[in-house]
């Protein structure tokens, strides 16, 4: 087999393949056997006439023409794998040449399809990035008690106009024109949430128990989310929210601690925490976020515009250009960023373990509300699972990637990430581990060990189909 690449755009070659006549043939016995199976030719059993018999009955072009249909997507495959092509969309393949008879000729076909460009990716140890310190503040225990605090206060009437924070029980009708299209009674709402309608936050403020009021606010959401409505607001009452004194006795309403310092000795704690765990988070994105200025990443438009078809047809909204913009803005930058990642991925020789590649799914189904094993079979039957690997290998692929780079804070110290990035010596340990764990279940060694929660499995993708 035979196959050349011709690059129509940074992001779509054509791939032009010549199948020579002996590498058809197993398609074309298959033919054979095939319509011998679903003709019936007098002196002959279903499934024993000849293929000089069947050629005189149904034709070679409908032999042929079987023969091409069974044989294409692997041969697609095949000069995939040859050029080395990254395909991200499904080709359009047209065959321009066929055997005219038994014995001789060719197949040839062209196939357009979009690819995954070829980016040039920085020295990683050129990189510089950094994040905010682990320092705490008082101000940082400060707030962290006030969220406490919150969780234990109690809520108060009070006769006064309402100011942010408060809390309002709501009466809400919304009319467009003459129709009346929702209606609440009786919800507590606080102000300054922001998560109803826009413009409730302002009309509130001020309001005092049993006072009404108009605004026009945009539809969040029903058959006519995004219209503008009248909405009458009614405050039936006022609340605020009394909090507890900070003593020795709140930290123990509070908590397991007898004294305030304790409670804030451990707040500092988790604030502590907290601070280092997104140290590795801003890493992350800020590698991320640097990439993407240094690096000019083409993304393909077909694929963008059939994620945008798709994403508006789940939700009927075809017809709306507004949307359109928005999610094509989306898909966009989602795509971008996966053509990186698989990029730096690749670079990096990112593998994915088996156990990584199970913790992904066991979180996914928690989503998705699915037991585990219900979820993991889901997706073998919808063959998903290269794509479920793909998306562990973009993840793990940035914090391959933070191994080869010097983080610092914003003080000038070295940031230790290795609790949240790993190492390269662990994902060797895991690498043997899980394939002395595959080799002995091969063997049929019904005292091979579980498969640990980490280990190597290689990186897999899936082919586009003809």
């Amino acid at each position: 087999m035979k196959s050349a690449v011709e690059t129509l755009e940074p992001t779509k070659v054509k791939l032009t393949v010549e199948v020579d006549y002996d590498e058809l043939k197993p398609s074309i016995d298959h033919a054979y056997e095939h319509i011998a199976e679903q003709v019936n030719v007098p002196g002959f059993r279903k499934g024993k006439v000849p293929p000089r018999i069947i050629e005189q009955r149904v034709g070679w072009g409908a032999v042929i023409e079987h023969a091409v249909n069974d044989g294409l997507s692997g041969f697609y495959r095949d000069a995939l794998g040859e050029t080395e092509l990254r395909p991200l969309a499904q080709p359009e393949i047209d065959v321009t040449d066929v055997p005219a008879k038994a014995g001789e000729g060719q197949l040839k076909f062209t196939a357009e399809v979009e690819v995954r460009p070829e980016i040039e990716l920085p020295e990683l140890s050129d990189v510089e990035l950094t994040v905010d310190s682990t320092e705490v503040t008082d101000e940082d225990v400060a707030e962290r008690m006030d969220a406490l605090r919150e969780r234990f206060g109690t809520l108060v009437g009070v006769d006064r106009p309402a100011v942010e924070g408060d809390y309002i029980v709501i009466d809400l009708k919304a009319v467009i024109g003459d129709e009346e299209v929702d209606s609440v009674s009786g919800v507590s709402y606080q102000i300054g949430s922001g998560n109803m309608l826009e413009g409730l936050d302002e009309a509130l403020t001020g309001l005092s128990a049993g006072e009404t009021t108009t605004f026009k606010a945009p539809l969040a959401g029903g058959d006519h989310e995004g219209k503008d409505a009248d909405v009458t607001v009614t405050a039936t009452s006022v609340k605020q929210r009394d909090l507890p004194e900070v003593d020795d006795d709140f930290a123990q309403l509070a908590s397991e601690f007898d004294t305030l310092e304790e409670l804030k000795d451990d707040l500092k704690t988790q604030v502590a925490g907290i601070k280092t765990s997104n140290q590795a988070v801003s890493a992350r994105d800020a590698l991320m976020e640097k990439l993407l200025e240094t690096v000019e990443v083409p993304v393909p438009t077909g694929v963008v515009q059939a994620e945008v078809h798709r994403h508006l047809e789940s939700e009927s909204r075809l017809e709306d250009d507004e949307h359109r913009a928005e999610v094509t803005a989306d898909a966009t930058k989602a795509i971008k960023n996966q053509i990186l990642l698989d990029t730096l991925a690749e670079k990096l020789k990112v593998q994915v373990s088996q156990g990584e590649l199970v913790e992904y799914l066991v979180s996914a189904s928690q989503q998705y509300g699915m037991e585990p094993s219900e979820f993991i079979q889901s997706l073998e039957q919808g063959g998903q699972i290269p794509a479920m690997v793909g998306e562990v290998a973009r993840s793990k692929a940035l914090a391959v990637a933070l191994r080869q780079i010097e983080v610092k804070d914003s003080d000038g110290n070295v940031v230790d990430l290795s609790e949240f990035i790993g190492s390269e010596e662990v994902d060797e340990a895991q690498a043997a581990l899980d394939a002395a764990v595959a080799q002995a279940q091969e063997a049929g060694d019904d005292e091979a060990p579980e498969a640990p929660a980490e280990g190597a499995a290689p990186e897999s993708s899936e082919p586009a189909k003809a």
